[in-house]
């Protein structure tokens, strides 16, 4: 029922009582993931934050019932490139489902049949300075074994691996001899995908890259013949090369070979090397896992396709006509996480009022319905923040996309001359996006008369190559820039309170939220989150591989700009911040280590700024514990009370030193 206007009271921002507190939030947290079928059945992992943050495997079985596969402590997770990729794969026989899965805290390959024996491990394990890790498994049992992407540790520098295609038996032979994994590619290429096997079982195609390019600055499509022994000859490049990104291959049931690449501008489909549907749109994405999904083809000739500016939409494409019939629902994001079997499609969608959801889609009647993962209100929706989609205008003209959660509260309202405060949040990449859809993170503090604005500022993915080209060389100053035109519009139209705006941003984001308070006098603080803080240390060898050249185009070649790594360090420039922040970090963080904090910390020393730097043992980049995602997200809102003279309620005190 609609609340009465006169129930409504008159509070000020920052004071709302919220249903909404942090422990809600972080039980939230996270989205299905690799989600595939296993014979009929659709089977995806999620996040448990109670479970001491592992994902756990979940089936759904015909009758439509759904269970969780392996049991705790058992964390269906790979840690290949660091950001990992699909980590389990599984077939059905007369024996029931068979699946082969990466268990994060040891990184072996294992084997497992439900209701079975406990896991059998299909690799050896890993040692000092020989570290296996494994991705993309595919199992083939007329092989008898597993295809899967190899990263292997040949010494004890983040510099010293290498990467190939290989082979593990099924039979459990590797787990005690390295020298049963057969390889099936060299280490010429720094970096490959798994590999995607054509219908007639003769071809492969997989992607690869080398420093010191990322994925989506430039990859190869490979093509390799596979011999009746099974070993793969001829590999050479078909599509792709330094300028143009691919960002996934698979094959069409006809033997043609699909690609999203970039080439015109935008990531969109191809046949053969030929445009299906060229639009000025995006049908791909940044690979920052290995086996993202942005396309699968269905036996029927369609492909379903996610496609859009910003946002994608899940649609189906016929490759003949060019036409794309969207599917009907309330979902309007999608993640890269497509998987086909016949003519039925399995997504990850959400909504700015509903997590992400597993969705199955009947292309032949178009009727999409939820089968896992279902959303659930945790609280009204009443609560929900209201966004709203804006682009406002940068230095030079140019647009700046933006997400706005104006604070809400369906039983309270600010007085009339108060303009409330605002987070500003960097989203982390910095090459991603901020993606809109319910968080509940940013109910929190919406919820509580704080508002919250995502940027998506020049370098985020959506909005074609010429828009996330605007960061190359440019990371600390146009991130810094559109955030902050951003917030001073904001504040400019009387949307929010000048003197209470926060930056906030956690990995690339919270270099820019450092780069900010660093640079600019527009907030009033910040929350800086496992960030990159000194630039020449994170690439001299603090930082893993696949993103230690990342800087070339980020800031320049180190050996020709080599002045601009310390221009632009946060840590260089401790002097320079002068309003109070809030620090956070995972001291297992192997991509933005505790390092970088403690350098920057020092450099803060007696300077008499207002801060606070706590650090979680047991967690890496990006919290999953809930018990640590409850801690930083009551810092944060303590944080912002102090400093904008707010009364949030019963949030722990944080304790700011100087």
């Amino acid at each position: 029922m609609p609340r009465r206007k006169d129930s409504v009271q008159t509070l000020a921002y920052g004071s709302w009582p919220s249903p909404i507190d942090a422990a809600l939030a972080a039980a939230h947290d996270g989205r299905p993931e690799d989600v595939d079928f296993a014979g009929d059945e659709v089977w995806w992992t999620e996040p448990r934050p109670a479970e001491g943050g592992r994902r756990a495997l979940v089936r759904r079985r015909a009758d439509g019932t759904q269970e969780t596969v392996l049991p705790a402590p058992w964390n269906v997770r790979s840690r290949v490139i660091e950001y990992g990729g699909r980590a389990w794969a599984a077939v059905t026989d007369a024996r029931g489902p068979l699946v082969v899965f990466a268990h994060f805290p040891d990184q072996r390959l294992y084997a497992w049949r439900p209701g079975g024996e406990e896991p059998r491990p299909l690799t050896p394990v890993s040692t000092v300075g020989g570290g296996l890790r494994w991705a993309e498994p595919r199992i083939h049992p007329e092989r008898g074994e597993v295809w899967c992407v190899l990263e292997e540790f040949t010494g004890d520098g983040p510099a010293d691996v290498r990467r190939v295609l290989a082979a593990v038996p099924l039979d459990g032979s590797a787990a005690g001899d390295r020298g049963a994994v057969r390889e099936l590619t060299d280490d010429r290429h720094r970096f490959v995908t798994g590999p995607r096997i054509s219908p007639d079982g003769r071809r492969a195609a997989w992607l690869a890259w080398d420093h010191p390019r990322m994925p989506w600055d430039g990859t190869e499509l490979v093509l390799a013949d596979i011999a009746p022994d099974g070993t793969f000859r001829g590999a050479r490049t078909v599509a792709g090369g330094p300028e143009e990104s691919i960002a996934q291959v698979d094959w069409a049931p006809d033997g043609s070979l699909l690609h999203v690449g970039d080439r015109g501008g935008w990531w969109n489909l191809h046949r053969d090397g030929t445009p299906l549907c060229p639009r000025e749109e995006e049908f791909g994405g940044p690979l920052w896992k290995l086996g993202q999904r942005w396309f699968a083809p269905l036996d029927n000739g369609l492909i379903a396709v996610l496609h859009g500016r910003g946002a994608p939409r899940l649609g189906i494409l016929d490759p003949e006509t060019g036409e794309i019939a969207d599917a009907a629902g309330p979902w309007t994001e999608f993640a890269p996480a497509l998987a086909a079997l016949g003519e039925r499609v399995v997504a990850v969608g959400a909504s700015p009022y509903s997590g992400y959801e597993v969705i199955e889609l009947d292309t032949r009647t178009g009727h999409a319905r939820v089968i896992g993962a279902a959303h659930h209100d945790a609280v009204d929706p009443a609560y929900y923040p209201r966004p709203r989609v804006r682009t406002f205008t940068g230095p030079g003209g140019r647009e700046i996309h933006a997400h706005v959660y104006p604070p809400h509260h369906p039983d309270c309202a600010a007085p009339d001359d108060e303009l409330p405060p605002y987070v500003v949040r960097a989203h982390g990449g910095p090459t991603s996006r901020a993606p809109l859809v319910l968080d509940l993170e940013t109910a929190y503090f919406t919820s509580r008369g704080i508002g919250v604005v995502d940027v998506n500022y020049g370098g985020s993915t959506g909005y074609g190559r010429r828009y996330r080209d605007r960061l190359r060389e440019q990371w600390g100053v146009v991130d810094v820039e559109d955030c902050a035109a951003v917030a001073r519009a904001l504040a400019d139209e009387g949307t929010a309170d000048p003197d209470r705006l926060a930056v906030r941003g956690g990995s690339a984001g919270g270099w820019t939220a450092a780069a900010s308070l660093a640079t600019t006098d527009v907030y009033a603080c910040g929350t800086i989150s496992y960030p990159v803080l000194d630039l020449t240390g994170w690439s001299a060898g603090e930082t893993h591989d696949f993103e230690s050249c990342y800087l070339e185009t980020l800031i320049g070649p180190y050996a020709r700009v080599p002045e601009r790594y310390t221009e632009r360090s946060p840590a260089e420039h401790a002097d320079r911040i002068t309003a109070p922040f809030l620090l956070l970090q995972g001291l297992d963080d192997v991509i933005c280590p505790p390092a970088q904090c403690e350098r920057f910390l020092a450099r803060m020393a007696g300077r008499g700024v207002p801060h606070a730097y706590l650090a979680f043992e047991g967690e890496g980049h990006g919290f999953r514990r809930a018990e640590t995602m409850v801690r930083a997200l009551e810092a944060e809102l303590s944080l912002y009370a102090q400093v904008f003279g707010l009364r949030p309620g019963d949030v722990p005190e944080l304790e700011l030193t100087g």
